[in-house]
Formats: C-alpha cells, structure tokens, sequence
C-alpha cells in the first residue's frame, strides 16, 4: 500500500504534521492487543543462564540491561517470536568447530529448559499452526532459530541435530566470514557469496523446510540464498542502506529484489545500524581496556562473564554509550515500507542483543509502534502483517516445501 502523504522526512514521523490523524489511545491499545506480535530475533536466551536474570521477574533496561521477561511481554502485547542460538566467529578450525558446537548447544538445551521450566506461560513450537494454537492458549510463542551457522562445523548434517532438537531458522554467518558464506561486515569476500559448503548447506535447510535468514550476510550471500531457495528468505534483523549506509544495511535495489522474490526484511533498532554514533574518547579507552583485561566474549567461564557484565553495568553508567532514537527507527521502517510495502516488511528490533533507543527501550513500547503507524494512515491489516504476518506467510511456504526428514543424530559422523 502507498500512501499519500507528507511522511519523509521524519519530522512528521513523531510529531506527526498536519499530514497524520492521531490515533485514540483506546483503539491502539485495542488493535495492538488483537494483534499477534512477534520479534524475528530475540537475543533473551544470553541470559538464561545467568543467576541474575529472572524470566519471570520485571526487569529495567535502565537498571540492568535487558529488554525482554514475562511482564514487560504481557504489558508490551509480545506474543513471542524466534529465540536466539548465537555463537560468535572463531577460528576455522576443528578445536574452534569443537567449541563452538558445545557453546551451541548448550544455548539450545537452556532455551529447551526456559520453556519447559514456564510451560504454563510459554510454549516450544515448532511450526506456525503449534504457534498459533500457543497464542490462543495465552501463552508465549517460542521458535529457535540460529544466527551464525559456524556450530555445524564441517558437516552439514550437523544442521540435522540442532533441527531435531527444535531450530527452525538458520542464518549462514555473523560478523566475519565463515566456512559457509560470506559476511557484509568482513573486507574480504572469498566465496563471492555462499562458499560450497554454504550451497549445500541451504539445499539441505530447504529439505528440512527451515525459514532462511540473511542477516549480517553480505549482498552477493543474500542473492546466491534467494537463488537456491524455492521459497522467499527472510531478514530477520537488518535495515535499509539508504537511511543509513551501513555495510549491514541493505541497498534499495537488493531490497526490491527481496520484494520481488516475496522476502521480508524485519527493521531492527540497533542503534548503530540506524545512523552513525560516535562513543566519547573516555568510553572507547574504557572498552579497550575491559576487552583487553576479560578477552573474546565466547571464550569466558561463567563466573569471567558474570564479571564482565558487572563491569561493563558499572562502565556504561560512567560513560554512556552513545543511543539513536525513536524517531531514526521509525524512519527507518517507514522508508522500507514506502519502499517495498507493507507485504514485505518486518520487525526484529535484535532485543537483548543490543537493540532498543531513546523513546523505544525495551518491549514495554511496542504499543507505541502500532500508534505510529496507525497515526501514519496504515491499516490494521498491514499492521498486523508487519507485527506477525508476512514472516508466518514466508514459514508457512517453507514448511510446504520440506521433503526430508532429519538424519537421526545417532548416524551422523
């Protein structure tokens, strides 16, 4: 749906100009409540297993980081969405495919038990009619997906075991080149795209009928997976070059192409990816001197991140980081609507993993999502696609093109 109307730039967006009517508070929460609301991309399962974290517990982005529990869910209308196994780049070798795997699936197991342990409120799906059937219990929706496949190692039959045990959307690679494809964040492109084991690994996601994320994957990966795959792909955390000219942006033309091919791009609201922040001098020294003190992230026990948590708290408080807006987020999603329609567009805000800005700090303000686009002249229907829609449109299509079951753990080498 195009619109008629004065929305770029953002000025309206929020102050909403002679062009917009606003919407009564009453019909917002009403509509948004009607609505069932998914994130493409929850990074929550980071605190899983932390003692500090109580799922259950209110919790306060400004006292302690997060974004994402029960409460603020049934106070922001989440109704759940995709659950996070990350595992950051290491080395391509076997002792790094090694621990990479058991960092793997201990996230896995520990999503596994947060939904057993909240079976009353939550529920593990693993298809859109189980999530459907989840949410008209009044329970949260609980897919698993995976961003960065460098776990699977050297096999793509590993992808077998994390299927089996719930995943059901896969994303090639993170921040640095892998064995499977290559990054929009990385200088060099050796593969040009998907590496071979990158091919093989969609064909064998699409035989499994696993929804494909191309997030963080660079523009050539993005095209070879639209290639390979008989069903749309998704961007389950990304925004559009345009706005702001990001490598992980995406530029208009690949975004058409998306469109096209019936993709969804899913905004997110990492402030670094929705415009250019610089950290004040002090807080770069800081960070330098806490990495240089803990080491790589995915290297620490359990008692090192703990620590380093604590510091980083402490840090961010003395020197805050620098935060994008509400306004540049809606920006954002506005553009790519206008852009490509509200048929093709999303939200995956990357909670808990770093997302959240000034007036959108954590799920809490959802609703407020919903009074924008109302106030911007969008349907109920089109905001209902954008909250849920198009990516359960897009999972459905993968499901109906699975022609394989898994191989059974016990025979994978």
């Amino acid at each position: 749906m195009k619109l008629n109307r004065c929305l770029i730039p953002a000025l309206a967006i929020l102050g909403l100009a002679a062009c917009s009517t606003i919407a009564e508070p009453e019909r917002v929460s009403s509509v948004h409540d009607d609505m069932l609301v998914l994130d493409s991309h929850l990074d929550t399962p980071v605190y899983f297993h932390s003692e500090d974290y109580d799922f259950s517990a209110r919790g306060s982005w400004e006292e302690d980081g997060t974004h994402v529990d029960l409460p603020r869910m049934n106070e922001g209308g989440l109704d759940g969405g995709f659950w996070v196994i990350f595992t950051s780049q290491g080395p391509l070798t076997k002792d790094g495919y090694k621990l990479a795997f058991e960092q793997a699936m201990l996230r896995m197991m520990s999503i596994r038990e947060f939904a057993a342990k909240y079976d009353d409120d939550v529920g593990l799906v693993f298809t859109v009619d189980e999530a459907l059937k989840v949410a008209g219990e009044g329970r949260k929706i609980a897919f698993i997906s995976m961003e960065n496949s460098y776990p699977l190692g050297e096999s793509v039959e590993m992808l077998d075991v994390f299927y089996t045990a719930g995943l059901r959307m896969i994303a090639p690679v993170h921040f640095r080149n892998n064995q499977f494809a290559d990054s929009a964040t990385d200088i060099e492109s050796p593969c040009g795209g998907l590496c071979p084991d990158g091919q093989a690994l969609v064909r064998r996601a699409v035989e499994l009928g696993m929804l494909l994320d191309g997030s963080h994957a660079s523009d050539d990966t993005v095209r070879d997976m639209m290639a390979l795959s008989p069903y749309p792909i998704i961007l389950s955390h990304t925004g559009p070059k345009t706005v702001y000219d990001h490598p992980r942006n995406i530029p208009d033309e690949l975004l058409l192409e998306l469109a096209a091919d019936g993709g969804v791009i899913q905004i997110n609201a990492y402030g670094g990816y929705l415009e250019k922040l610089e950290p004040t001098d002090e807080r770069a020294a800081a960070l330098k001197a806490l990495s240089d003190k803990h080491g790589e992230f995915s290297a620490m026990s359990k008692a090192q991140i703990a620590a380093y948590r604590a510091e980083r708290r402490v840090l961010d408080a003395e020197f805050p980081p620098p935060r994008s807006t509400y306004e540049k987020f809606i920006e954002h999603l506005v553009y790519t609507l206008e852009l490509i329609g509200p048929d093709h567009v999303g939200i995956g805000a990357d909670w808990d993993g770093g997302g959240g800005v000034d007036g959108m700090s954590d799920i809490t303000f959802l609703p407020k999502v919903t009074d924008t686009l109302l106030s911007l002249g969008y349907s109920e229907t089109d905001i209902e696609k954008i909250w849920s829609g198009n990516m359960l449109r897009i999972m459905r299509l993968a499901e109906s093109a699975k022609t394989r079951e898994a191989s059974s753990p016990a025979t994978l080498n």
